[in-house]
C-alpha cells in the first residue's frame, strides 16, 4: 500500500515517465495540426470520422479545447494577419506578450460571439459537441489529470503541469508569437509569418509557419524540396491506409529547362506557382542587380539592406523603410525598373483569369522587354520564364 501512494498503479524508470509525457503532448499536437488545423480550418485534408472523433475526444480530454474556438480564431489571424483584428499577432500586442500570454489573448477571443458565429462555421455540431465537449469543456481536463495520479501517482503531479503548458507555450506562443518574429522567409506576403526550422519535427509541421501563411489551404506545409514535415508523413500514412484523403497541397514548380515557347500553358503555370516566381524574382534578379550596383557605387553609397527593402512586402515596411527605399529608386534607375517589372509581372497574373488570349500577348511583351532591359540578372530570368510547365 505505501509503494502505492506514491507511485500510482504504474511504475516507471524516470525515463518512461518522460517518454510518456512527450508521447500525450505530441498525439495533442498531432490533433491540433491535423484535425483543427488542416482538417477543419482549411479543409486542405479530409480525415476519416474515426480519425476526427478521435482526434476531437483526445483534445477535450488532454487540454480541454473546443473545435468550433479554435478554428474560429485561426480562421480570424488569417482574415487579419498582422492587422487590427488579429487575435494574437506580435505586430500589434507585442512579442513578449504573444509568447507569454497567448492563452490569454486566445481566451479573450473566444469570448467573442460575433467572432465564433463567423469564422467558426461548418465544425462539428453534433449531440456529443453540445452536450459534453463545449459545455463540459474542463471536465475533460479533470479527467486527465486524475487519469494520470491514478496511474503514475505523485509523479502525475509534473508530468500533467508540463502536459498542460505544452499546449499554450507551444502551439500559441512559439508558433503564433515566434511564428511571426524570428526564422525565415521562403515566401512574401502580408503577414509576418516565418518558418522557424526547416525541420518541422516536434509541432507536427507547424514550425513552418511561412509555408502555410503562403498556401493556407496546402495539407503539406513543407514547400522547398529540402524541408520535412512531420505532419505530412502522418497524413501519409493515414492515406494509405484509407483514413485520409488530400484535398489540395501548394503546388511546386515542374521545369522543362528545353521549353522555348510561350503559351497559355506557360501563363496557367506561372500563375499556379506564382509565389515560388516571385521567390525566384527576388533570388535571381533583385539579389543580384543589388550586388552589382553595390559593387560598381562608391562604397557606402548603396545600404547593405537595399536588397530587404526592395524584397520585403511594402505593407510590412516601417515608415523610416519606406522612405530610403523610395530615396534608393528615385537615385538608381536599375533599381526602379526592377520593381516596374515586378509589380507589371504580378499585374499579368492577375489579368490572366480574365482573358487568358491577352495573358499570353502581355506575357511575350514582357519577356521581350525583359531581354532588351540592358539588365543581365532580368533578362536571363525572362529567357528562364518558358520553362514553367503545367505539372
Amino acid at each position: 500500500m505505501n509503494d502505492f501512494l506514491p507511485y500510482g498503479l504504474v511504475e516507471l524508470p524516470f525515463w518512461g515517465y518522460a517518454l510518456e509525457t512527450f508521447l500525450t503532448i505530441q498525439v495533442m499536437l498531432l490533433g491540433i495540426t491535423l484535425y483543427l488545423h488542416r482538417d477543419q480550418a482549411h479543409g486542405g485534408l479530409v480525415l476519416h470520422p474515426l480519425l476526427r472523433h478521435f482526434f476531437r475526444f483526445w483534445l477535450w480530454f488532454s487540454s480541454g479545447a473546443v473545435t468550433k474556438e479554435w478554428v474560429a480564431v485561426h480562421r480570424r489571424h488569417h482574415a487579419y494577419a498582422d492587422q487590427e483584428g488579429d487575435p494574437h499577432s506580435p505586430v500589434i500586442f507585442g512579442l513578449k506578450r504573444v509568447v507569454l500570454e497567448g492563452y490569454e489573448l486566445y481566451t479573450a477571443a473566444t469570448s467573442d460571439a460575433e467572432l465564433l458565429k463567423n469564422y467558426g462555421r461548418g465544425t462539428p455540431d453534433d449531440w456529443i459537441e453540445r452536450h459534453l465537449y463545449s459545455r463540459r469543456r474542463n471536465l475533460g481536463v479533470w479527467l486527465f489529470i486524475l487519469t494520470h495520479l491514478i496511474l503514475f501517482g505523485v509523479p502525475a503531479i509534473l508530468m500533467v503541469a508540463v502536459h498542460l503548458v505544452a499546449q499554450p507555450f507551444f502551439a500559441g506562443g512559439v508558433v503564433n508569437g515566434l511564428g511571426h518574429a524570428v526564422g525565415y522567409r521562403s515566401f512574401e506576403m502580408p503577414s509576418t509569418a516565418t518558418n522557424l526550422l526547416p525541420w518541422g519535427l516536434l509541432l507536427g509541421g507547424e514550425e513552418l509557419h511561412n509555408n502555410h501563411h503562403a498556401f493556407p489551404r496546402s495539407a503539406r506545409f513543407a514547400v522547398q524540396r529540402w524541408e520535412l514535415d512531420i505532419g505530412w508523413l502522418w497524413v501519409c500514412l493515414f492515406r494509405t491506409l484509407g483514413l485520409a484523403r488530400v484535398r489540395w497541397v501548394a503546388p511546386r514548380p515542374h521545369l522543362e529547362r528545353k521549353r522555348r515557347e510561350l503559351d497559355a500553358d506557360t501563363v496557367q503555370a506561372l500563375f499556379t506557382n506564382r509565389m515560388h516566381v516571385l521567390r525566384d524574382y527576388a533570388r535571381r534578379v533583385v539579389l543580384p542587380v543589388c550586388r552589382e550596383l553595390a559593387r560598381r557605387e562608391p562604397q557606402g553609397s548603396v545600404p547593405g539592406v537595399t536588397s530587404k527593402l526592395l524584397i520585403r512586402h511594402p505593407t510590412l515596411l516601417a515608415e523610416e523603410a519606406h522612405r530610403v527605399l523610395r530615396e534608393l529608386l528615385e537615385r538608381y534607375e536599375v533599381l526602379r525598373r526592377v520593381v516596374e517589372y515586378r509589380e507589371s509581372l504580378q499585374q499579368l497574373w492577375n489579368d490572366a483569369s480574365a482573358n487568358q488570349a491577352r495573358a499570353v500577348a502581355q506575357l511575350r511583351e514582357w519577356c521581350t522587354r525583359a531581354e532588351a532591359s540592358g539588365i543581365r540578372a532580368l533578362r536571363e530570368f525572362a529567357l528562364g520564364l518558358p520553362a514553367y510547365a503545367r505539372a
